[in-house]
């Protein structure tokens, strides 16, 4: 069954106070287009810096999840990102006029409130999962962490945590439908032991802390001059705890309500990987920096299973192309003797299968061996960059008014010598999710179902200025 993407219907902001920095935020949840993905905006910074929601961001896991990029930073990310993945949304821009998300309650439920009040909208593109096909696991021996990650057809989740405490205990959690998460995991609030919160405050951390908005849990007694410390602190009357539990006896959603919350982290965590996941991850004694690490694995066997993918393919040139010559002329700037693709047969979200027909009457066959003629490995290259050209110029609604550029090739191989009367096949795959148009992707090129060449490209598609002399068209 087809899955297709979703984004939010209407607008919606909350605001709320940073945990860590103490800064107040305002987020706005805004509709995205197709493919977009979970991204942060710095409103409030020059320029309005993007920061894409990628595990290859991450700067910091030290008390939460931080990321950076274009010069900008975005703290606490991962409640917020769990919520998205709860709701099953796909595609959200989020600006944010701070530089950390609102801690709210400490859990993600404020933020999955906001997004059933801005609506769901089914968009056209299919969700594309990741399906694990065999066992992924990371240790961590130092902090005592496990993950492991096995096939299973839904997303599900299973936690332990065990931190040597007579008040936490040895505790589990899980969810086994990604639909499990509203109900079951997104109240559950951040936790804290007495003495950690202690040694944070003693170093002008969590400046945005409040009773309110986490667990603290104590483990042993409390004297009244600790006391006294926290009501200044915590600008409260009434700090107490009655003997080992939670301060000011705080009424816990779950018994296990602090594994359910470590669950949520690793659903906000794992959302950095950028695709929605089909596996079972089993985490014991999991944190933020375990989790990226995981996720980042995940990423990895993500883009090699891409790059493997359909590396003998059969393909069926006997059927009606997708764009046919004169269509890849309305997308291509290139024209005769450098237009070097003849038809697209299949183009998805994430791939493009192009053709070449190669004849003698090519113009380069005039000087490249003319007595023993063999098509240029560059101009394989080219072939294979105007294939993907039409892939990443398919993502914007006026493909005539941009060009494509060339920023990176690496791992090119010829393998076969193309001559006149071949037919080459150019069959591209995204290697990671297209971002600011910027499109990277892995190509085989074949003759008969057989390769002949490969390489990785990366190109941006650049929006035309008008009656600027300076700027050429290139590939």
């Amino acid at each position: 069954m087809i899955v297709h993407q979703r984004t939010i219907k209407n607008v919606v902001t909350i605001s709320g106070v940073g945990l860590h920095t103490g800064k107040q935020a305002t987020l706005t949840f805004l509709p995205a287009p197709e493919n977009h993905g979970f991204k942060f905006q710095r409103v409030d910074l020059t320029n309005n810096p993007i920061i894409d929601a990628d595990v290859d961001n991450v700067v910091d896991t030290a008390r939460g999840t931080t990321l950076e990029q274009n010069g900008a930073r975005i703290y606490t990310t991962e409640h917020v990102l769990a919520a998205l993945v709860g709701m099953e949304i796909d595609n959200v821009l989020m600006e944010i006029d701070g530089p950390e998300m609102p801690i709210m309650d400490g859990s993600s439920m404020p933020f999955v409130k906001k997004l059933e009040e801005a609506g769901a909208i089914e968009q056209n593109a299919e969700r594309i999962y990741f399906e694990l096909k065999e066992n992924l696991s990371y240790e961590d021996p130092i902090k005592n962490v496990e993950m492991l990650a096995v096939p299973q057809d839904e997303f599900r989740v299973t936690v332990m945590v065990d931190y040597n405490s007579d008040v936490l205990g040895t505790q589990h959690a899980h969810i086994y439908k990604v639909s499990d998460f509203k109900t079951e995991i997104a109240n559950c609030r951040t936790f804290v032991f007495l003495h950690e919160l202690e040694a944070l405050l003693e170093h002008n951390l969590i400046k945005g802390g409040d009773l309110n908005n986490a667990i603290v849990l104590v483990d042993k007694e409390v004297s009244e001059e600790k006391l006294n410390k926290l009501k200044k602190v915590f600008h409260k009357e009434d700090v107490e705890v009655k003997g080992k539990g939670v301060l000011n006896n705080t009424t816990l959603h779950y018994f296990n309500e602090p594994a359910r919350h470590k669950l949520l982290d690793i659903v906000g965590d794992l959302a950095l990987v950028g695709v929605p996941l089909k596996m079972h991850i089993l985490a014991a004694r999991p944190g933020h920096a375990g989790n990226i690490a995981f996720a980042k694995q995940i990423k990895e066997l993500i883009k090699k299973q891409r790059s493997k993918k359909n590396e003998h393919p059969t393909f069926d040139l006997t059927k009606e192309p997708v764009l046919n010559i004169m269509d890849i002329q309305k997308l291509l700037p290139h024209r005769q003797p450098f237009l070097l693709i003849d038809k697209i047969m299949n183009i998805t979200p994430e791939s493009v299968v192009g053709v070449k027909n190669v004849t003698m009457n090519e113009e380069f066959f005039k000087g490249h061996f003319p007595e023993n003629p063999v098509m240029p490995g560059v101009l394989l290259v080219e072939a294979m960059a105007q294939t993907g050209g039409v892939l990443i110029l398919k993502t914007v609604p006026d493909p005539e008014n941009y060009l494509t550029y060339f920023m990176k090739i690496d791992g090119v191989k010829f393998k076969q010598k193309v001559i006149p009367g071949d037919t080459v096949v150019f069959d591209l795959h995204l290697l990671s999710p297209i971002r600011r148009g910027i499109c990277h992707m892995k190509g085989i090129a074949y003759v008969n179902n057989k390769p002949v060449m490969e390489a990785e490209l990366m190109a941006q598609i650049v929006k035309i200025k008008k009656n600027d002399p300076t700027l050429l068209p290139a590939s």
